[in-house]
């Protein structure tokens, strides 16, 4: 699955920079987002990112 560029810039709309993994999927679940692109996150690479394009890169990694 790849994600949109909009549903990454509503995804990514307001958050603090570094975020961890950890983070994105508690703010995943609670936006009550997609389970494939909860299942993405989790699988994330590395546990922190410090920009949005280091974050954009990884799920491209993934899709």
């Amino acid at each position: 699955m790849r994600v949109t560029g909009v549903q990454l810039e509503e995804f990514l709309a307001g958050l603090d920079y570094p975020v961890s993994r950890e983070d994105l999927v508690r703010r995943w679940q609670e936006n009550g987002g997609s389970t494939e692109l909860l299942q993405m996150l989790k699988a994330l690479p590395a546990e922190q990112f410090d920009s949005p394009a280091e974050l954009d890169a990884a799920l491209d990694t993934l899709a």
